[in-house]
């Protein structure tokens, strides 16, 4: 593979978890979503496909949908969907219909940097 990237559409990486339904199967199938656009996504997980295969995927905040298997390799599999999804709604907090969705995310300071030193009581060496 080159370093020339040859994608016509942009790929956001992420972590975020999904259910697949083979074609007519009965069972969902839990796998990682590695990346994720408008246009399909890369997942990776124990999952028996072949190029070809329909399948719907349930994705958060957006629900069922449709596409196919474009790849297979190793345990990653590339799906096109059947129609172009807004991908950002995945990486948004989950909806609930009984509150906003602003008050289900708390923001955290426990993490913030210091704030940064006072010049006069710096130690010159």
């Amino acid at each position: 593979m080159t370093g020339v990237e040859t994608r016509s559409v942009a790929r956001d990486s992420l972590f975020l978890l999904a259910d697949i339904r083979i074609e007519q199967g009965l069972d969902a199938h839990r796998v990682r979503v590695r990346n994720l656009s408008d246009g399909g996504m890369m997942a990776e997980g124990s999952l028996k496909v072949q190029r070809g295969n329909r399948v719907d995927i349930e994705l958060r905040n957006i629900g069922i949908v449709p596409g196919s298997v474009a790849w297979v390799q190793d345990n990653r599999i590339g799906i096109a969907f059947d129609e172009e999804i807004d991908s950002q709604l995945a990486r948004r907090p989950l909806q609930s219909d009984n509150l906003p969705a602003a008050s289900l995310v708390k923001p955290s300071w426990a993490h913030r940097a210091p704030p940064p030193p006072e010049p006069g009581k710096l130690r010159k060496i």
